[in-house]
């Protein structure tokens, strides 16, 4: 399994989309939105992949770590990238960079993934792109 998620990093870092499905059930679940503003919905991870590759250009995901047990695995990442294109939270590219670490947690059924959870650093990210942290309702 381990090699199932190294793979699918190497897609996302190709921006080799049409590849996920080779990953990814067509029903993945996303607990934790990628993005800010894809649907909520079983299969909104592809979509939330594919605007966050939209927004960072370079996006790079670097493996720090890896471990297995049962039908999950977790990675401990490296995320860099640079926001040079449309964001829902931020439209107007501030062109600046960002590196910050994430853990995931990935669920594999039938040789792929079928949920994804996640934290990163997001207050971090925010800061070193100059965003504005969202409004608490």
């Amino acid at each position: 399994m381990k090699t199932l998620i190294r793979d699918f990093f190497t897609a996302v870092n190709e921006r080799r989309l049409d590849d996920l499905p080779a990953f990814m059930a067509a029903d993945v679940v996303d607990h934790n939105k990628i993005i800010y503003g894809e649907p909520d919905e079983p299969g909104a991870a592809f979509e939330g992949i594919r605007m966050q590759l939209d927004a960072f250009d370079p996006f790079h995901l670097a493996v720090e770590e890896l471990a297995e047990e049962g039908d999950r695995v977790v990675a401990r990442l490296l995320m860099t990238g640079t926001h040079s294109g449309y964001h829902p939270r931020m439209p107007e590219p501030t062109g600046r960079s960002f590196t910050v670490e994430a853990i995931f947690i990935f669920t594999v059924r039938d040789g792929k993934v079928s949920e994804i959870r996640a934290v990163s650093d997001r207050l971090g990210m925010f800061a070193q792109l100059a965003w504005e942290w969202p409004e608490v309702a």
